[in-house]
């Protein structure tokens, strides 16, 4: 531990990974991108339902953090370097290209599989924390090899999502890219990507269980249905 760093930079430095500037400078980048959140997501949400009751912040985001754990919340940052790496694996050393690419998120796609790392619940544009990374990489790595499969991804990817005519949002999202820029820097025990994950979105829950007690928020009741509204539901179909 060094003291005289900032937040970030110590964390960075105590993983014990890289001890070069660039690496405590993407950790600082990462943490501040995966530190919101509004409530709409399971982490942040789950940390504001427990915390409405009163409960130990700790105990709150603990919960939150159970809920990050998750396959379809916190680890797909995971998902998406390994179908990154899955991808380079078949191109068999090829330079990627977008033709190439193209026709392999056709094939992905009528196989049955999902793309990870394009889309989101809520946005309907490029993930603006996608972009940041997208800039640093550029700056920073810009030929890693994985990076630039990504980058020819960014450009291949949307309109084969966009022909099919079921997707809100074909652009990619911040998890298409942190995996690839940690891993640059030696950080590649995957698994462990959640945890930097949690440590920084701790700072967006925290601050909005304070401010939930603040405004005296009730605690929060979901409200259930009974099996005769949900039959309603079904005949009004």
């Amino acid at each position: 531990s060094d003291p005289s760093l900032d937040w970030a930079g110590n964390y960075a430095q105590m993983l014990g990974i890289n001890d070069t500037e660039d690496f405590k400078e993407v950790t600082r980048l990462y943490l501040t991108l995966h530190a919101d959140h509004e409530g709409g997501n399971v982490s942040a949400h789950t940390t504001h339902l427990v915390g409405s009751a009163l409960s130990d912040p700790y105990y709150s985001y603990a919960a939150g953090v159970c809920g990050l754990a998750g396959p379809l919340h916190g680890l797909a940052n995971q998902e998406c370097l390994r179908w990154l790496k899955e991808t380079k694996k078949n191109l068999g050393g090829k330079e990627p290209t977008v033709e190439m690419l193209t026709q392999y998120a056709k094939d992905t796609l009528a196989s049955g599989k999902v793309i990870p790392g394009f889309g989101h619940g809520v946005l309907r544009k490029t993930d603006p924390r996608y972009v940041i990374l997208r800039d640093f990489a550029k700056e920073h790595l810009p030929e890693d090899k994985l990076f630039k499969l990504a980058n020819v991804c960014y450009e291949a990817i949307p309109p084969v999502l966009q022909a099919t005519g079921k997707v809100k949002n074909p652009w990619p999202n911040v998890d298409a890219l942190s995996g690839t820029c940690m891993q640059h820097y030696g950080l590649t025990q995957e698994d462990y990507y959640t945890v930097i994950f949690a440590v920084s979105r701790s700072l967006g829950c925290m601050s909005n269980l304070v401010w939930s007690r603040v405004m005296g928020l009730p605690i929060e009741r979901p409200k259930s249905m009974d099996l005769d509204a949900l039959a309603k539901i079904v005949k009004d179909q």
